[in-house]
Parts: structure tokens; C-alpha cells; sequence
């Protein structure tokens, strides 16, 4: 029943009395939260990560080509170096030769010079004594001529290793570069990651597991040591033994099946190009690459693969089907 004087609600609020209970009774937002995004799906944050891991196969593999280049421009420089320390010191010894040669002239000419010879009473001390200083004065000649040349060489050498030196200055800052964009990549790949529950960090001691399908010979033996690094975690540029990326994996295991592979994705492809198989006509042991040469695995029969996928998870065997990149084809080392 209706109180006298007080107005009729009918089971509702007036608008304005309405709106100041809903404001009272609602928590405040913080200043700048009442238009913040909402978080993105699980699914929207998942295409996120494929897009990231995408990008990060190109990085990665410019960041592996770029320490590659480093490293042979750093061992050419080493060697060029070790040339022109051993030029150096066949200069010195030279120089050294020639001083010697030198003081034994001066001495020849004021002791038994030609005034001395054209004296001697002896025909044949004459004789033997003119032939003496025609000798020395053409092994003079030769020892000059011979500090000459390796003087120029010398030259040559240092300007050679001076060159190297300064590319492979370059390289390395590339390498710095390029691994600035890695470490960045890899940040939002972990961040993503931890929001969606999916980081798994790996265990660098992993003991791994037994291989125990068809493959023999070499290829057994690739593979057997690909398995057994399983649960370590990918590592961009690693190489082991605690972690690894996936060329760097992938190089690893043919060296123990005593196959020379390049360390890079791209030069594994060029390394291959004679050796090139359908991806129909897939055996154990082959190398299998994406599109655009970002990643590599290696294929372990039964529709499997082992491969070392991406930051945020570990070496793993897969079905090949559920791969989830496109192939561009295949190598038998």
C-alpha cells in the first residue's frame, strides 16, 4: 500500500534515483581503464603466436646467417693474420741477412778487396779471390731481390688481413643487430605464451628418448641422437648441448651419422640441392624444410617428424600432419 506523500515506484526505480544507485553501488575504474581493450580470445591469442613464430623463423635464421658470416670472416682474418706474422718474421730474418752480408762486403773490400788482389804475387789466389767476390756480391744481389719480395708480400698480407678485420667487424655488428630483433621476438613469444598456460621451459639435461623406428646406416644414427635430445629446450642459434634451434639440431644429428651439413636453413636447402626428394617419397632421416626456408626437421618415419619448433617449447617428435607449416620440400643427406 501507498504511503501517503511518497511517490509510487510499481516495482521501479525512477530513472535519475536509478542511475545514482547503479553508480554508487558499481566499483569505481581506475582513470584510463573505462575504455581499455578487452583481453584478446584464446584463439585470437593463438593466431597472434603463429604470426610471432612465423616471423621469428626469419629472424632466427638471419641472426644464424649473420653469426655464420662473423665466424668465416673471423677465421679468414685469423689466418690471414697467422700469414703475415710468418711473413714478418721471414722479412726480419732477411733484413738480418742482408746487415750480415753487408759487413762481410765492407770487410772483403778494405782487407782483401780488389786492391788487395790485384797485389798478390799468386795468380791462383787471384783467381780464387775475384770468384769469391763475385759470389757474394750475386748472393747480395739474390738476398735483395728476396727482401724485396717479401717485403711487397708483407704488404699485400697486412692490407689482406686489415680488409678481413674490417668485415668482420661488420658482421659482428650485423649479428648484434640481428640479435636485438631476436631477443625482442622472443620476449612477446614468451609473454604470449605464459597468458595462454603454454610455456614449457625445457630441461637442458633431458636424457631424451630411444629411437626405435625403421631408419638404419647413417640415417639411424642421425636420428637416434636427434631422439635422445628430446625435452631440451629450443634455444634461438643453439647448437647444444643443453638447447637447440632447429638447423642447429638438425646439423648436429647428421654429424653423428658422419654427414658434413652447413649450420644455416638456407645453406642446408643450397647444400641440397642436388639431393632433393619428393615429399611423397619421404624416408627416415631426410630433411624436411617450410616455406620460405625458416625451419627444418627431420623426418623419423611412421608420419613422424622431430624438430626443434620454436621458443617457449622443447625438441619433440610429431605427426608430420600436425605440423602446422607449409613444406616446400625435402633432402636426403
Amino acid at each position: 500500500m501507498a504511503v501517503a506523500g511518497m511517490p509510487k515506484f510499481y516495482g521501479r526505480l525512477p530513472v535519475a534515483a536509478g542511475l545514482a544507485l547503479a553508480a554508487f553501488l558499481l566499483p569505481a575504474l581506475p582513470a584510463g581503464d573505462a575504455l581499455a581493450e578487452p583481453k584478446p580470445t584464446i584463439a585470437e591469442a593463438k593466431k597472434k603466436l603463429e604470426k610471432l613464430n612465423d616471423q621469428a623463423d626469419k629472424i632466427v635464421e638471419k641472426y644464424n646467417q649473420a653469426g655464420e658470416k662473423w665466424k668465416k670472416a673471423r677465421a679468414r682474418y685469423r689466418t690471414l693474420n697467422g700469414a703475415l706474422e710468418k711473413q714478418n718474421a721471414k722479412v726480419a730474418g732477411l733484413r738480418r741477412e742482408l746487415v750480415t752480408m753487408a759487413v762481410s762486403s765492407y770487410q772483403v773490400g778494405t782487407v782483401t778487396g780488389w786492391e788487395g788482389l790485384v797485389t798478390q804475387a799468386d795468380p791462383g789466389a787471384l783467381l780464387s779471390g775475384m770468384a769469391a767476390v763475385d759470389q757474394m756480391s750475386a748472393l747480395r744481389a739474390q738476398s735483395l731481390t728476396a727482401f724485396e719480395e717479401a717485403t711487397e708480400t708483407l704488404r699485400t698480407d697486412r692490407d689482406k688481413a686489415k680488409a678481413a678485420l674490417a668485415e668482420a667487424d661488420g658482421y659482428r655488428d650485423e649479428l648484434a643487430k640481428e640479435k636485438a630483433k631476436a631477443d625482442k621476438m622472443v620476449k612477446a613469444q614468451v609473454k604470449l605464451l605464459r597468458e595462454l598456460g603454454a610455456y614449457r621451459a625445457g630441461n637442458p639435461d633431458s636424457p631424451g628418448i630411444t629411437y626405435t623406428g625403421p631408419a638404419s646406416g647413417s640415417a639411424r644414427e642421425a636420428l637416434e641422437f636427434a631422439f635422445a635430445q628430446v625435452g631440451k629446450p629450443y634455444q634461438y642459434g643453439g647448437t647444444g648441448p643443453g638447447g637447440w634451434d632447429c638447423s642447429g639440431l638438425v646439423q648436429a644429428a647428421w654429424r653423428a651419422g658422419g654427414v658434413s651439413l652447413p649450420r644455416t636453413t638456407w645453406e642446408q636447402w643450397s647444400w641440397g640441392a642436388g639431393r632433393r626428394v619428393s615429399l611423397d617419397d619421404l624416408q627416415p632421416g631426410d630433411l624436411i624444410f617450410s616455406e620460405g626456408l625458416g625451419h627444418v626437421s627431420l623426418f623419423a618415419g611412421g608420419g613422424q617428424i622431430v624438430h626443434a619448433p620454436q621458443t617457449g617449447d622443447v625438441v619433440k617428435v610429431v605427426d608430420l600432419s600436425s605440423y602446422g607449416r607449409r613444406l616446400v620440400g625435402a633432402v636426403r643427406p
